[in-house]
């Protein structure tokens, strides 16, 4: 085997330092909302680092395609908004390890994965827009309890942006890192690389409706499914079964150690098979390769990123997870809201997101919203989303799978990439929101 090129090192490194340093914070912040220990954090930040670089470097190799992998971003927001378990943060992590086995029972049997890819979107995407609202609010509030704090972090990220929005939220970090050395109470941690910390799981009903089966849900819709579309909308062909069956077998092993779910990606994986990773496209699989690799590395030093994190100020991390999440929640709430079909049952989950909490009850509302709502979301509807891209140029695109005859859209605009590579599989239509339009 060649050593990988020099691009798609390079891209390796972007894609690692965008994926990790764009998310950890809001991964503390669901760890700690669970009830984890300082350690226990530290442990869980490792193990899932390690998790997604190990497992994107395996099935990389395995079918030499750009598969990025990461944690779930969507279910770490999640679980900064919901309720610690009675069991602490061992009931979370048994969660954590039926969320796992889900995903490989998804992956292995294909009525399970059907069922997945049928939940509703709207109301899967207005039940994430409902988790996100919260924490993208914060670094505003901030602005008035925390103003030293808030102001330089997102003027940072504010210029940053204009100039490249990948990199806005590594530089508003970079500048947390300056404020939390600029107050002197950084101390370096007793170990550099990260000490493992083994928590033994626990399980109980109300931690399996109220955690795992929102985080399996949530993760599937908003960064499996995605994932695999990105790599057919870049002419590749990923193998479901194997896919989902890895990065579920990942977050069971990582679990026990505190990680919450590996997935697919679905932003960084658009990096790895892009024209921009490499020229020749039977080699872009090293750039995802490469970004396992840096994870890898990233994770092993997570300890002093947490040391980072105790030191700072108050309200960075809050304001630094806000920032993280305001790109991602645009996506969610157009989805949840785009349909007027669903319009009505949407808002059931979007203003009332379900709580994970020790009693049966937090969870029961939750599931009798989806019983009311799914009627008026019915994947029976030929308008069932199943999908939604954003591609670079902005503009939002949305697979939908039809229950007859397919039918052919004529896009106005060539350079409309992904929706004319989505139209080429022949087994989605597809819906534009925005200039220009589709006609039939």
């Amino acid at each position: 085997m060649s050593l990988p090129p020099l691009q798609t090192v390079s891209t390796g490194l972007v894609v690692a330092i965008v994926g990790f340093f764009s998310s950890f914070p809001i991964v503390l912040q669901g760890l700690t909302a669970m009830g984890a220990t300082q350690s226990e954090a530290s442990s869980g930040l490792m193990a899932a680092s390690l998790s997604m670089g190990l497992t994107a470097i395996v099935i990389s190799l395995v079918t030499r395609q750009p598969s990025s992998v990461a944690w779930s971003t969507p279910g770490a927001a999640f679980l900064a908004v919901s309720l610690a378990p009675a069991g602490g943060f061992a009931e979370a992590v048994g969660a954590f390890l039926i969320a796992g086995a889900l995903t490989v029972l998804a992956g292995l049997y294909r009525p399970l994965r059907q069922l997945a890819a049928n939940v509703p979107l709207p109301l899967a995407h207005a039940l994430l827009a409902g988790v996100l609202i919260t924490l993208c609010a914060r670094p505003f509030l901030a602005l008035a309890d925390a103003p030293y704090t808030a102001v330089p972090i997102l003027l940072t990220w504010f210029v940053v942006g204009k100039l490249s929005r990948l990199f806005a939220v590594p530089a508003a970090v970079l500048m947390a890192v300056g404020l939390t050395l600029w107050g002197g109470a950084f101390s370096a941690p007793d170990h550099f690389v990260t000490q493992p910390v083994i928590v033994l799981p626990a399980f109980s009903l109300a931690s399996v409706l109220g955690l795992a089966l929102p985080l399996f849900i949530i993760t599937m819709a908003t960064q499996n499914s995605p994932g695999m579309a990105v790599l057919k909308g870049e002419g590749y062909a990923p193998r479901p079964a194997f896919f989902l069956s890895a990065v579920g077998i990942a977050s069971i092993l990582s679990a026990p150690f505190g990680a919450l779910q590996t997935c697919l990606a679905a932003i960084t994986s658009s990096l790895c098979a892009g024209a921009d990773s490499h020229p020749d496209k039977a080699l872009r699989f090293w750039s995802a390769v490469m970004g396992g690799v840096f994870y890898c590395l990233f994770g092993l030093f997570a300890a002093l990123i947490i040391s980072f994190a105790a030191a700072a100020p108050p309200k960075t991390l809050e304001v630094l997870a806000g920032i993280a999440l305001l790109g991602v929640f645009a996506n969610p709430a157009s989805v949840a809201l785009a349909d007027a079909k669903s319009r009505e049952a949407a808002p059931l989950h979007f203003s009332q997101p379900p709580q994970a909490s020790a009693s049966l009850g937090s969870a029961v509302p939750s599931g009798a919203s989806s019983l009311v709502a799914s009627p008026l979301c019915s994947p029976k509807n030929p308008n069932f989303p199943l999908i939604s891209l954003s591609c670079s140029t902005g503009d939002q695109y949305e697979a939908h799978r039809p229950f007859h005859r397919p039918h052919t859209h004529r896009c106005n605009n060539s350079s409309s990439r992904h929706a004319a590579q989505l139209q080429r599989l022949g087994q989605y239509s597809l819906l534009h929101h925005g200039s220009p339009q589709y006609s039939r």
